[in-house]
């Protein structure tokens, strides 16, 4: 198991099959009575976290989708504004930007499975409102009910990656940064993985009250196909 999650691919073949076998054994029981709003909630929180990180997992796509759009002078502060000084080729900052994307993506993977536990576990308040609110009402529900949870479990981590640099090319770029606050990146960078989980699940989540259809699940469909109408 420990060889498994430490490459790359198996931790993301490990959290997506771990994340299908949940799904698998809450839609089993659609058909059953005394299924209703709150169920389906679940079900479409599980599905929405299950997208998001499937495409925050992909190979390049944290990067592409979320990471970029931050840019480097944001994740390391005033300071990243002299990269422009470090970064002398094309190359080292396409290898700069795809090792802070490498660690986005593990920050990710940690933060799976606490949403996922989430879903399961936390008492979901009012899920009559929550199935005819807005678009990202549920995701907005939960990540409030989550707080900073997901942050505060991705910052040691990545602190750990940031401030060793077994990344050669993270380690070039912080040892010339002189006087780098190594905790105030990692925090940043956190925060920003952060937003980026919750703004994916979002996503997803509008998705699925466009179009319940597409999920093939029988609850969610009959919730959020006619229950909201």
């Amino acid at each position: 198991m420990t060889d498994l999650l430490r490459n790359p691919l198996g931790r993301r073949a490990f959290i997506g099959g771990a994340s299908a076998a949940g799904l698998l054994t809450l839609s089993g029981c659609a058909g059953l009575p005394g299924f209703g709003f709150t169920d389906a909630i679940r079900r479409m929180l599980q599905l929405s976290s299950e997208r998001a990180f499937a495409r925050l997992t992909t190979d390049g796509g944290f990067w592409d989708q979320q990471v970029a759009q931050v840019g480097l002078a944001n994740v390391l502060g005033t300071r990243g504004n002299i990269l422009g000084n470090i970064l002398t080729s094309t190359l080292f900052k396409s290898q700069l930007e795809g090792a802070f994307a490498d660690l986005a993506v593990d920050g990710a993977e940690r933060a799976a499975p606490l949403v996922a536990d989430a879903v399961r576990i936390v008492g979901i308040e009012a899920a009559e409102q929550l199935v005819r609110g807005g678009p990202t009402a549920a995701t907005s529900f939960l990540r409030g009910e989550m707080g900073n949870s997901l942050v505060e479990a991705m910052v040691p981590e990545l602190g750990d990656a940031i401030r060793l640099a077994n990344d050669p090319v993270i380690g070039r770029a912080i040892s010339q940064l002189s006087g780098v606050d190594v905790a105030g990146v990692t925090n940043r960078f956190s925060g920003q993985i952060n937003d980026a989980i919750w703004n994916e699940m979002g996503i997803e989540e509008a998705a699925i009250r466009r179009d319940p259809q597409s999920t093939n699940d029988p609850l969610i469909i009959g919730v959020f196909g006619l229950g909201n109408l």
